[in-house]
């Protein structure tokens, strides 16, 4: 009866937070908007954290690995999270000096030509006879130049008062720039102290939840963060190739912006299987400013150099570093991209890949059975048979070999073995017919 009474409680208590959950939706939405707009910074850290902890934890890997001299000990970690974040900022430096500079010469240079385009356009139709002389007489009289650049200040001017634009711009890049601030110091404090701050979470899961929820919630989150990282080093490693190797050959072929083509495209790559193909739009958009010939064939090179990267660089390299097949790699790029955009194509690949690993151990698993770290990184190696035969090695434990034993005794002959010596009644009965 008592137990009754609590379930009906409990059933009454949700619909009631049900029901109050959907009349004032609209405050709860904005108190979790402003919640995750407080919280910006501290998510932005924890992700520049676990790109930052990639490159710390190389360099921690070779950073006198043998050494137990206390000094080295005590610095190893500043050092190395010193180097990381160098890197990294040398490595977006690079890349920003290599693509912006020319990328906004190449839009001043299109901008300048639009006048002489419309020009050869006029005189192009002129000539075909197919519209009245009086209309090229009125369309040679316009100065082209002055009126885009008319064309540009009204624009401007309708956006709204100068002053309340400038305002408005240095406000937001102030912000975003305190915001970006806040999230690397953040990180970094994260990562001195991520050992500390990994204990005291596990603590913490272990005290508010059962062993056997704290066991699945710790299996998930394992496997999520193993599928980032093997997605941010297998993407990193795959777009430095293709960005390499589009430089060389257009060095070959005589491109124009060999080197910050290669760059944008080795940028746009971390984005599977379109990133590419959104860097050759830049780069032939860039080249066509040049030759509209180039920038063709340019657009025919991509394609046979990401097919070629595909089907034979790829799968060598990289290998099935995700773990997930193509079919749901497009398809995770598809949904992520029509729900956030560019941020829901990088982040729909390695959370498909997680669900993906997640959904396959879960099936691959025998009743009664769960999946210990072995399994797990069995699994991580891409070989489901592995990560099964890991799993079923729980069975065989010390207590069920015990167990056994004292059932089939005489399957254990040193148990029934007599005594290779005599024993004390038969010496005894020698010595008394002696």
């Amino acid at each position: 009866m008592k137990f009754e009474t609590k379930r009906i409680l409990l059933i009454a208590a949700l619909v009631f937070a049900l029901f109050l959950g959907v009349h004032y939706w609209k405050n709860i939405e904005g108190l979790l908007t402003l919640a995750l707009s407080a919280a910006i910074p501290l998510i932005i850290g924890c992700v520049i954290a676990f790109i930052i902890n990639i490159l710390m934890s190389f360099y921690e890997r070779h950073y006198f690995p043998k050494s137990k001299n206390a000094f080295v000990l005590k610095t190893q970690r500043v050092v190395c999270l010193s180097a990381a974040i160098l890197t990294l900022f040398l490595i977006i430096t690079l890349v920003i000096t290599l693509i912006v500079p020319e990328f906004v010469n190449c839009i001043r240079l299109m901008l300048n030509m639009i006048p002489g385009a419309i020009d050869q356009t006029i005189n192009y139709v002129e000539s075909l006879n197919i519209l009245p002389e009086n209309i090229f007489d009125v369309l040679e009289g316009i100065d082209w130049k002055s009126r885009i650049g008319e064309i540009v200040n009204s624009v401007w001017t309708g956006v709204g008062n100068v002053m309340d634009v400038v305002i408005k711009t240095v406000s937001s890049i102030f912000s975003v720039c305190i915001t970006v601030f806040a999230a690397i110091i953040f990180s970094i404090y994260l990562l001195i102290g991520k050992e500390r701050v990994g204990s005291q979470c596990k603590r913490l899961f272990r005290h508010y939840m059962k062993p056997s929820w704290y066991e699945k919630l710790s299996h998930i989150a394992l496997v999520i963060c193993d599928s980032f990282h093997r997605y941010v080093v297998g993407q990193c490693l795959e777009a430095l190739i293709l960005g390499i190797l589009c430089t060389v050959g257009m060095l070959i072929f005589r491109f124009p912006y060999a080197t910050m083509i290669g760059a944008l495209i080795a940028f746009t790559a971390l984005i599977p299987v379109a990133g590419a193909y959104i860097g050759a739009i830049g780069g032939a958009f860039m080249i066509l400013t040049v030759s509209p010939v180039k920038a063709i064939l340019f657009i025919v090179y991509i394609v046979v150099l990401q097919q070629l990267e595909n089907n034979l660089i790829y799968p060598r390299v990289v290998g099935s570093s995700i773990g997930l097949p193509g079919i749901w790699v497009m398809a995770a790029v598809t949904v992520g991209g029509g729900v956030m955009g560019v941020f829901g194509m990088l982040l729909g690949v390695p959370l498909a890949a997680a669900v993906y690993r997640l959904l396959q151990e879960d099936v691959n698993r025998k009743p009664g059975n769960t999946l210990s770290a072995a399994s797990v990184t069995a699994f991580a190696e891409g070989t489901p048979e592995q990560s099964a035969t890991a799993a079923s090695q729980k069975q065989h434990t010390p207590n069920s070999h015990n167990k056994n034993r004292k059932k089939n005794p005489q399957n254990h002959p040193k148990q029934n073995q007599p005594h290779k010596g005599k024993s004390p009644q038969t010496h005894s009965g020698t010595q008394r017919t002696k």
